[in-house]
């Protein structure tokens, strides 16, 4: 979850990795190659899933109501003050077929007690989102050591998840404890979400969510994901078939709409309440943005404020406790969802939860991620297979966690109120208002640590993996940091003005 690519902060989570279609990202890759591979997220490596959709609301308006032959397609025939005419004749006319629509639906007392009580269990909350490949079991096990509550699955395709395909059966796998699960799918089918459905409950899992934020290729070209919001009307059908019969409550991840110019994320909440989904979790960018602007948390807002609201979850751009924390008392929202910023620091739900940050030096991060690889070696297997398996995530969780940097809110949280920290503050190589006056000045590990070569990155999860103490792991990368942090740092420099140094998740553009 998040990455999380191709902006200027950061990895997005999904690695294009040589020879493997990459299934989805953080927020989307591009690649999602068309085999569904064995990718066991809870057990066993293999392409991942994109996970991270998001709305946004913006005031009815005819460019907002696009979809379904909506009025931005009549309008565009037109030119001028026949334009204005007709493109206020397509509104009404959507708009009247919309209220059919809606009346034509049927909610049972009992889905929407069901939906009532998993609402108040979110109330409040920072959810940890659905994180393509960071959402392994091991990882989701790491954050509930560290105050998280609620979780979720990565998305799995519902037709290979009804199928039996082992890589996205292991969607359905909790970890100990892990009551608040909620199971991401990407489906268009009824008959897939309520086999989904029927699974989830099997496993445990408290709701399931409907993933239509998707951004990538393969989602789109299967019909699935945030493509589906272009068609608002057909996917409250789809939401209303679903949770008519379904064995769990459903919520629905979406995005503010395709692009600028068609954000109908008003209409699609409209559409989606009425269909019965429980909760609405927007994200606050479009399909076309992916990762690449901050996200718009005054449409999310806008939504979640609007009167006769349907519960909303708010998701984008937070990476501190008081981001969240604010987030939750001014949007409007229920809860708050966070992706990338769990990637970067999975103690931010502690933070949340004390409301105050755990300031943490190059060691106790140390002790912190060898306390992940202990229960990736517990989960895979402490042997030459079980570092296999945990390879597939080991090193691409640094292109991460070389990104955490402090943020005192003494110092950064009247600046987060202008702009999004985490797309300004994880990519400074030093912090002068920290009063870190250049790299050389800072400790050599601290040093290693925030650098953003993928080989450094192996090295260290090697280190973290093989060293039997922290103190024998801290001397380890004392060593690499005299020896081969220079040339590392060099490489990344070179690459970056080659326009090749950034990391895969950096050049794919985070999966949306």
């Amino acid at each position: 979850m998040h990455h999380h690519h191709g902006h200027v902060h950061g990895p997005q989570p999904c690695n294009h990795a040589a020879g493997r279609a990459c299934r989805g990202c953080v927020g989307g890759g591009d690649a999602r190659g068309s085999v569904v591979a064995a990718a066991d997220s809870s057990s066993e490596p293999g392409p991942a899933h994109s996970a991270e959709p998001a709305a946004e609301a913006e005031p009815a308006s005819p460019s907002s109501n696009g979809g379904d032959g909506g009025p931005a397609q009549a309008a565009r025939v037109f030119g001028g003050q026949d334009s204005e005419a007709a493109r206020a004749a397509s509104v009404r006319q959507t708009e009247a077929e919309d209220a059919e629509l809606c009346k034509s639906f049927s909610v049972p007392q009992a889905v929407l007690d069901a939906n009532a009580l998993l609402v108040e269990d979110l109330r409040g909350e920072l959810i940890l989102a659905p994180l393509t490949r960071g959402n392994h079991g091991p990882f989701r096990a790491f954050c509930m050591k560290h105050g998280c509550r609620v979780t979720m699955s990565e998305m799995a395709f519902g037709k290979e998840l009804v199928k039996g395909i082992r890589g996205e059966r292991a969607r359905l796998r909790r970890v100990e404890g892990e009551d608040m699960y909620g199971l991401q799918i990407a489906t268009k089918t009824i008959a897939e979400g309520l086999a989904a459905s029927a699974l989830a409950k099997a496993s445990g899992a408290r709701w399931m969510d409907l993933n239509c934020g998707c951004p990538i290729h393969e989602a789109s070209r299967r019909g699935v994901g945030a493509i589906m919001l272009s068609k608002p009307a057909k996917l409250a059908r789809l939401v209303n078939g679903i949770v008519r019969e379904s064995e769990l409550p459903l919520t629905v991840k979406i995005r503010l709409g395709e692009s600028e110019r068609k954000i109908n994320v008003e209409r699609v909440t409209r559409l989606l309440k009425a269909a019965g989904a429980a909760a609405v979790i927007i994200h606050g960018r479009t399909m076309e943005q992916r990762y690449r602007k901050p996200a718009s948390w005054d449409h999310i807002s806008a939504i979640a404020k609007s009167p006769d609201a349907m519960p909303v979850i708010g998701n984008g751009d937070v990476l501190t406790h008081y981001e969240a924390r604010r987030r939750i008392d001014e949007s409007g929202c229920l809860a708050v969802m966070v992706g990338r910023g769990a990637l970067i620091k999975p103690w931010i739900f502690r933070e949340f939860r004390d409301n105050a940050e755990l300031p943490l030096d190059a060691a106790a991060r140390v002790g912190m991620y060898r306390e992940l690889y202990g229960l990736m070696r517990a989960h895979f297997g402490d042997d030459e297979m079980g570092r296999k398996k945990a390879w597939y995530f080991a090193p691409w969780h640094h292109d991460f966690f070389h990104r955490y940097r402090s943020l005192p809110g003494s110092v950064y949280e009247q600046q987060s109120h202008e702009h999004a920290l985490i797309m300004t503050r994880t990519n400074q190589p030093y912090d002068l208002l920290l009063g870190e006056t250049s790299l050389d000045a800072l400790d050599p590990i601290e040093r290693l640590l925030r650098n953003e070569s993928p080989d450094a990155h192996g090295a260290i999860a090697a280190a973290l993996w093989d060293s039997p103490s922290d103190a024998e792991c801290m001397a380890a990368l004392g060593r690499l940091a005299d020896l081969d942090g220079p040339r590392w740092e060099a490489e990344a420099r070179a690459g970056g003005e080659r326009g090749g140094g950034r990391s895969p998740q950096r050049e794919a553009d985070e999966r949306g």
